[in-house]
């Protein structure tokens, strides 16, 4: 992209740098400091001769020839001198500053790279036409001091101040890794809540021509839904990873992934879309190379009651191997109880499904709880609208029958009344057909 193109070169210098830049470079051999005077006073002459491409070569020759001396200090002063010239070539800046970071890899000193990094930062800063460059001395930096310094929070802080979603010069892909990367270091940092934003940049569809961002960005977004329990996004996340062609072709990967799927599955609340995920999941074939999310899915997706001491017996054991359920650690104990807990809520909906109403003693047998405990899993389950239900404490007796609204006996009491009057008019027909073959007869 050029800056400057409307500008209209007032004379060509191009003859007079191929003469003069063999003499800068026997120059160069003996006293580099001349040879760089010698350059700039040419680099004077044609940004007043507003002759760009003259302009660029010497920018580039300038850079290359202070990073073969390794005099980075003069390298980071004609940066900032060159940037405030009056007149200056945006396109040349751009030039001079893309072929400096060409040559950082060849700063032995780390402080003195990060040195020319945040020279070149504050020179481009708020400057559109060198955006591009400011971001990727930014990355640069922001790894440096991650591997390097091993100072997180200056690292996360550095590449996060970037909006990169803004820079029409950046392709899209690169923009995506850049976003990427920023949700990476805040996860690192704890700060998910910052990283679920960040993450609202990047549109899913965008995503379908880069496999590997693809990918990576599901893997970022379940560290989010697990850090904050939202255990259906982390299946929905999961079973996107699942279904990427690359991941489709490596079985164990696939596997890896429906198995996770499949242990968060049952750990999401139930509404119609966790009963959606799961019956997926249930009826995929690979299901069946992982016996014991297959029996888990089966229990769980069959209307009996479950004894949570039996299924822990049975399953707890193996379970616990689980990097999910590994009672070792604070979330695999919270997911463990929540298990349990959904499965009593499993068992409740399922006693819900055949008892119009029982008695509260004998629903407790059935979910091996107290009273109160089950009193609260009805009460959440209540206010979920995942079912109804009314306990009558003095009586001991909780009702999972609906009473009817005032629309609904309306509704009912007109349909009723529309099927008499069609039924009084069926019979009318009847008599009157007998009447008439009574009297034919006759």
């Amino acid at each position: 992209m050029s800056f400057d193109a409307p500008l209209k070169a007032e004379k060509d210098f191009s003859e007079t740098l191929d003469e003069q830049f063999p003499q800068i470079d026997t120059l160069a051999t003996d006293d580099y400091r001349a040879a760089v005077e010698k350059l700039l006073l040419l680099e004077k002459q044609t940004r007043q001769a507003s002759d760009l491409a003259s302009s660029k070569r010497i920018m580039v020759k300038l850079a290359d020839l202070l990073a073969d001396k390794k005099d980075w200090d003069l390298i980071k002063e004609n940066i900032i001198i060159l940037s405030k010239k009056h007149a200056q070539l945006k396109e040349s800046i751009r030039v001079l500053i893309q072929q400096v970071i060409k040559h950082l890899d060849e700063i032995e000193d780390l402080d003195t790279e990060i040195d020319i990094i945040e020279t070149i930062r504050t020179v481009t800063e708020n400057k559109i036409f060198v955006e591009l460059e400011r971001a990727r001395v930014t990355k640069t930096l922001s790894d440096i001091l991650l591997n390097q310094k091993h100072d997180l929070d200056k690292a996360c802080e550095v590449l996060c101040d970037l909006q990169v979603e803004t820079y029409g010069s950046m392709e899209l892909e690169e923009r995506i890794q850049f976003i990427e990367d920023q949700m990476h270091l805040s996860n690192l940092k704890g700060d998910y809540q910052f990283s679920d934003i960040l993450s609202r940049k990047i549109l899913v569809r965008t995503l379908e021509s880069f496999a590997d961002l693809k990918l990576r960005y599901y893997q970022l977004m379940i560290e989010i839904n697990t850090h904050s329990d939202d255990y259906i996004n982390v299946v929905k996340n999961n079973l996107a990873i699942y279904h990427i062609p690359k991941i489709e072709g490596d079985k164990k990967e696939a596997l890896k992934y429906l198995k996770q799927a499949t242990y968060f599955v049952i750990l999401a609340p139930y509404t119609p879309l966790q009963n959606d995920l799961i019956t997926r999941i249930k009826l995929d074939k690979n299901l069946n190379k992982l016996p014991l999310c297959k029996d888990i899915v089966k229990i769980l997706t069959t209307h009996e009651i479950i004894n949570w001491s039996e299924f822990e017996q049975k399953y707890g054991r193996e379970l616990s191997k689980e990097v999910v359920y590994d009672q070792s650690t604070e979330d695999g104990k919270k997911h463990y109880s929540d298990l349990k807990k959904r499965t009593i809520e499993y068992n409740l909906r399922v006693i819900s499904g055949f008892y119009s109403s029982i008695r509260l003693k004998r629903l407790c047998g059935l979910l091996q709880l107290d009273q109160p405990s089950v009193e609260n899993v009805i009460i959440d389950l209540v206010n979920s609208a995942v079912l109804y239900a009314k306990i009558n404490r003095p009586a001991g007796i909780v009702s999972f029958i609906k009473p009817k609204g005032e629309n609904e006996l309306l509704n009912e009491w007109s349909f009723n009344i529309d099927t008499l009057l069609e039924d009084i008019k069926t019979i009318e027909h009847l008599i009157g057909k007998e009447e008439m073959l009574h009297s034919a007869a006759a």
